[in-house]
């Protein structure tokens, strides 16, 4: 019997510290080596298609990331800036390319950073939830939030640009979605003018009682804030199949509904009941788009609507 006992003590601390040396290899890897591609030479945005490298974090050189960028011929100072947030597909360059003839005939800088990650299959917690907490559930301090890096790129581009615009535009759909509702939920100081998320996963609630991504519990969200913020949730008429994308199912996912196109419904129709208990200021609108599902491609064409009536810069 004391033989058993001992053997089974050596296999469970053998197994212990093996899970240890992963985690402290995993969070090195993750969080403390630099990685991303190679930074680029300061240069204006070019005319048409471009991309460049630049330094995620401002007081940090240990993550980079890439931008893709479209300029018009037409474009000038003041004309409207749109960032354009990419899926769970981490594929800045497709997104870019949707928006090629959207750009052209409405006039507008597209910017689409790509957020890549080797294990974006595996986690979601630097992307769509913004990088609060880390993969092991630390947090993050604020100037390593995903939406920290949208207002970083803001900075670079206006700066190298001679650009003197006060705010931009932002869309995203599914992951980029998520990614959208959140930033204006979380960083409501964002100079962001009109937010337009599409066919979201699953979202943040303003429940108080529920932990974050499902909640706002374990965060600084102040919500009346937010609510001031111009959101759009941009919704498919046909986004009700599970098998387009990569689709939530826990409990606290499925309560929010059976599909994307139940779940932002929920999501605007709660923000709005609390907004109503409160009296607060709400400048959020819903929009379903007939005859169109998961297609992001389609819900750009339809957001542009929404970005032509976006406030002047």
């Amino acid at each position: 019997m004391n033989k058993t006992l001992r053997i089974l003590k050596k296999i469970i601390l053998y197994t212990f510290s093996i899970l240890l040396l992963l985690s402290v290899v995993g969070y090195i890897y993750l969080y403390v080596l630099p990685k991303g591609p190679e930074i680029t030479a300061t240069s204006k945005i070019n005319v048409g298609a471009d991309t460049f490298v630049m330094y995620a974090y401002k007081d940090s050189k240990r993550k980079s990331i890439k931008v893709w960028t479209y300029k018009p011929k037409s474009w000038n100072d003041k004309d409207k800036i749109v960032f354009v947030m990419h899926g769970g597909g981490r594929n800045a360059d497709d997104y870019l390319n949707a928006w090629i003839e959207l750009a052209d005939k409405n006039n507008l800088l597209i910017i689409a950073p790509e957020f890549e990650n080797k294990f974006s299959k595996y986690t979601t917690n630097d992307y769509q939830e913004g990088n609060l907490f880390t993969f092991f559930g630390t947090k993050n301090p604020k100037n390593e939030w995903a939406y920290t890096v949208i207002e970083n790129i803001f900075d670079h581009i206006k700066s190298v640009n001679n650009i003197t615009n006060e705010q931009y535009d932002i869309f995203g759909h599914s992951a980029g979605g998520q990614f959208v509702h959140r930033m204006v939920m979380l960083m409501p100081e964002s100079r962001i003018g009109t937010a337009i998320a599409a066919n979201s996963g699953f979202y943040t609630l303003p429940n108080e009682n529920l932990k974050f991504p499902y909640g706002v519990k374990n965060t600084e969200t102040d919500v009346q804030k937010a609510h001031k913020k111009r959101l759009v949730i941009l919704l498919g008429e046909l986004d009700n199949d599970l098998s387009l994308g990569t689709f939530r199912t826990t409990d606290l996912a499925m309560e929010q509904g059976a599909h994307r196109l139940e779940r932002g419904t929920t999501f605007f129709n709660l923000n709005k009941e609390l907004k109503n208990k409160n009296n607060w200021t709400f400048n959020w609108e819903i929009d379903t788009v007939k005859n169109t599902g998961h297609n992001y491609k389609k819900m750009s064409k339809s957001a542009i609507e929404w970005i032509r009536t976006s406030p002047d810069n």
